[in-house]
């Protein structure tokens, strides 16, 4: 008999020996010490006796659950759980029987039992975390959330409550509690490599760029061979414009996940950023070849044939990316699509604004060709640009969104218009401008407010909606404008929402004349356009009214702009009266600045002294 074996034996002889001395609450303490050593089938036998000797223990009745559950019996488990709670209803008791309820997938029955639990025992832990895993499974998220942030107020460091607590934070979209959980997650296990991944991903998502970058890199320090996380420090260098270090990482990602679907998508994003097309168009392909419905894939694609002038292709890859509602308003109309291939003569058909109200107003000028074809046609569009678009000619009827629709037969996304008129470079319509219809009091009140007009007005917006994806490369500051500001000019912002630092420079810029409070809807906006003479703006919906209304407009373009804007030319077949200044591959504004200055300059020293004599001058320099 070697060392382990006389140890055990004369462990089992000295609980033998013990046995046979106890009282039933006795042998119950020993049978649970027993289950706790692993020893499963003495405590059995411990906890039987003592229900011999007093059938209705308690304590000895949830024990035999205990071991029930241990074995898997999960019925069993019930009933004797059941039992002891018949003689006295304890939290833990209540914890046992949710946690057999729990394995048998009873999961309501599973949840009053933990309700109940808490009622008795509130400062029982465990009682609200497994009441936050099964409020998880019944996917009553924010009621799962409560329950393990109460977990954390009774028990600061409770590892299994903070990291589920983030993971539902998280995938609630908020992302700054998530990543404080995750804080929690790191300090209790800081060697686990996917809580930073995690914690980076929360802040990435919360544009914590730096922070993300950080963590994405330490996740990567304790496991080099994670894929997704090379991956991921590919996404957060394309966010910061590094795009060739974003290609390296997505390199060594593809390296690890040759065939990973999401990660050709991103190559094929990061390829078209650096304008190297072919090794784009190839990542593309190979990822559509792996699968071959990637509503991704086929969408960035989609655009770049856009981009590159390839509008037979684009228009009809870009209605895949549509019915896949990539970021889209989503609608499920039981009315059938119209895309141009049926007759609509006597019908009635809606036209819906399905993406941002830029593209609402680029593409609003196929509304009266729709109206032409004989069809009665419906207009719903977003609340601020509604009273603008519901002067279209052609309409029956417009309404904004979220207000009930009247019945119609058909329906068409505005933006699936061009693919429905088979849209090609040299075929696209000209914008329908409503300048005429623009109430002239609203332009008279704007003429009073902007005073005498003795120089060249010039409206300005220098950023977009930040929560755009492609906002760090389109937007960019007030003081980034700082040259133009100093000419002889009447400048007027157009800016709605200013960032913190652009409002503090706005502030300090008593010369610019500040709009943005008046302008409360896109009609407004349209007749404080309509007194100026020119706009300067970035990648905005400005642009487009400013176009739409055959005003001058300058646009700031990134290096590789949105697919409207084309590549390598300084005017637009969408807006004949649009002057397009493009980053070169340095990716910085200030050159641009600097030839809109100079452009400026010539402007202003021709400028004639009457307003109406500049209207003709400006469209034809």
């Amino acid at each position: 008999m070697n060392r382990n074996q006389r140890r055990a034996a004369a462990k089992s002889a000295g609980l033998a020996s013990s046995q046979a001395a106890a009282t039933p609450a006795k042998l119950c303490e020993l049978g649970f010490a027993l289950l706790k050593s692993g020893q499963v089938d003495e405590a059995d036998r411990c906890c039987r006796r003592a229900l011999t000797q007093q059938p209705d223990l308690a304590d000895g009745l949830h024990l035999m659950g205990i071991i029930a559950l241990s074995r898997q019996q999960h019925d069993h488990a019930v009933e004797w759980i059941a039992g002891a709670l018949r003689q006295a209803p304890k939290g833990e008791y209540l914890l046992s029987l949710g946690h057999a309820l729990h394995f048998l997938g009873r999961l309501d029955e599973a949840l009053k039992a933990y309700d109940k639990g808490v009622a008795l025992d509130p400062s029982n832990a465990e009682l609200w975390k497994s009441m936050g895993l099964v409020l998880t499974k019944l996917e009553r998220i924010e009621e799962a959330i409560l329950a393990f942030q109460h977990v954390l107020k009774l028990s600061p460091r409770h590892k299994e409550a903070a990291e589920n607590c983030a993971m539902l934070l998280a995938r609630s979209g908020r992302f700054d509690e998530a990543a404080t959980c995750y804080d929690l997650c790191a300090e209790l296990e800081p060697d686990r490599p996917d809580v930073y991944q995690n914690r980076g991903v929360c802040h990435e998502r919360s544009e914590r760029l730096e922070q993300a970058c950080a963590d994405f890199e330490r996740a990567l320090r304790l496991d080099p061979d994670n894929a997704d996380n090379h991956h991921n420090l590919a996404s957060v260098h394309s966010k910061f414009g590094r795009y060739e270090v974003a290609s390296s990482c997505v390199e060594r990602a593809l390296e690890l996940a040759p065939d990973r679907v999401p990660f050709l998508v991103t190559k094929g994003a990061i390829a078209g950023e650096r304008q190297q097309f072919a090794e784009a168009f190839a990542a593309y392909d190979r990822a559509l070849a792996i699968e071959p419905d990637h509503a991704l894939a086929q969408w960035n694609l989609a655009l770049m044939n856009l981009l590159l002038g390839n509008f037979a292709a684009g228009w009809a890859g870009r209605e895949a990316g549509l019915q896949a509602n990539l970021g889209m308003v989503e609608r499920n109309f039981v009315q059938p699509l119209w895309l141009g291939q049926e007759s609509i003569a006597g019908r009635t058909i809606l036209l819906h604004a399905n993406e941002g109200i830029g593209d609402a107003i680029q593409f609003s000028r196929y509304v009266p060709m729709v109206a032409a074809l004989g069809a009665r046609v419906i207009l719903e569009v977003q609340q601020p640009v509604h009273p603008l678009l519901a002067l279209l000619p052609g309409l029956s009827h417009s309404q904004p969104h979220d207000v009930p629709l009247p019945e119609f037969e058909l329906h068409c996304p505005l933006s699936s218009l061009p693919l429905a008129f088979q849209t090609r470079l040299e075929t696209i319509p000209p914008p329908v401008s409503c300048l005429a219809s623009i109430p002239k009091t609203l332009r008279d009140q704007w003429e009073g407010w902007l005073g005498p007009h003795d120089r060249i007005r010039v409206g300005l917006v220098w950023s977009g909606n930040k929560t755009h994806k492609k906002d760090h490369n389109r937007s960019t500051t007030l003081q980034a404008l700082s040259s133009i500001l100093d000419l002889e000019a009447t400048f007027v912002s157009l800016q709605k929402d200013p960032r913190e630092q652009d409002r503090i420079t706005l502030c300090q810029r008593t010369d610019i004349v500040d709009a943005a409070e008046h302008l409360t809807d896109f009609l407004a906006t349209a007749a404080l356009v309509s007194c100026l003479d020119l706009v300067i703006t970035v990648d905005t919906s400005v642009a487009h009214l400013a176009g739409t209304l055959g005003r001058p407009v300058w646009i700031m373009l990134p290096f590789t702009p949105d697919y409207r804007w084309l590549l390598h030319r300084d005017e637009s077949p969408w807006y004949p009266t649009a002057r397009l200044f493009r980053q070169t591959a340095t990716r910085d504004y200030a050159p641009v600045v600097e030839r809109m200055k100079r452009e400026l300059q010539r402007l202003i020293a021709a400028w004639p002294r009457r307003a109406a004599d500049y209207i003709g001058f400006a469209e034809r320099a």
